[in-house]
């Protein structure tokens, strides 16, 4: 596909995400009351189980109003989460064959709800957090959390945590278009697992280690499911070419290491 129409073709998609958001955000709106009060009842908790003062402060006349829309933005990205990663593989689709094209059902049936996966465990570790954060007011202490600071940082927990659980299968569909082969990840492993650990302790910004091995370890038993994948798939396909008599992925043919190996010694005993 020439440049000037994949840049057409992203600007179509990204026209089509803005509408699906536009839409969602509509629906978020409707629903903005009970929602929020979902948001806030960690905070509600926290403030019956110490029976102190901690509430959420709204600062500014135009503040509501402000936090209505961008919570309606966020009940957007969370509703149309389907719609806008079927644009994002649909984008890549041009480039594909009509098999690879298929991989799309694939994806948006592990893609979606890995990416809801991830949000409700942000949620599950939300009342912790915000029970060990408020701990550190001193007692007799009135605690006013800002409404927009606390939602703000709810929602980038919540998406940050969704978009986490997503990059397995975005490695898989490297995988499975050619892109990136399983060695490749194979050969990154240790890395990953440290930006698995380094992403954990940064999403969840409470001391404990337990919440953050909650985070750390499905993300990276995930990584290692989507490398099993990928590495099984690279094998069949080896096999497929092997069977066509052409070259495996990596240029090589069957028993041709082990010829170069066999070569390479006996040279190594003639000249000794």
């Amino acid at each position: 596909m020439p440049l000037r129409e994949h840049l057409r073709e992203l600007r179509r998609r990204v026209v089509l995400i803005a509408l699906g958001l536009v839409v969602g955000a509509v629906a978020g709106w409707l629903f903005y009351e009970p929602v929020f009060q979902l948001l806030q009842q960690p905070v509600l908790d926290v403030a019956e189980a110490r029976d102190e003062g901690v509430s959420l402060n709204f600062q500014g006349i135009a503040t509501a109003f402000d936090m209505q829309v961008k919570v309606s933005l966020f009940l957007g990205v969370l509703v149309t989460a389907p719609w806008w990663m079927y644009q994002l593989w649909a984008f890549i689709t041009p480039g594909l064959t009509s098999k690879e094209r298929r991989y799309a059902v694939g994806f948006l049936a592990v893609g979606v709800p890995l990416f809801f996966a991830g949000a409700a465990l942000a949620w599950w570790a939300l009342p912790n957090a915000v029970r060990l954060l408020t701990d550190f007011a001193p007692s007799g202490t009135t605690n006013w959390v800002d409404a927009q600071l606390y939602l703000g940082f709810v929602m980038r927990v919540v998406l940050a945590f969704g978009i986490g659980f997503l990059l397995p299968v975005v490695m898989v569909a490297l995988n499975l278009t050619g892109l990136v082969r399983a060695r490749t990840w194979l050969a990154g492993w240790r890395w990953s697992v440290l930006v698995a650990f380094t992403f954990a302790a940064i999403a969840t910004p409470t001391p404990d280690a337990v919440t953050m091995l909650a985070v750390a370890i499905p993300i990276c038993l995930l990584f290692f499911a989507a490398l099993g994948i990928c590495v099984l798939h690279d094998r069949r396909l080896d096999r497929r070419l092997v069977a066509q008599g052409l070259p495996r992925l990596d240029g090589t043919y069957p028993g041709e290491d082990d010829d170069e190996s066999t070569a390479r010694g006996r040279d190594t005993a003639g000249t000794a």
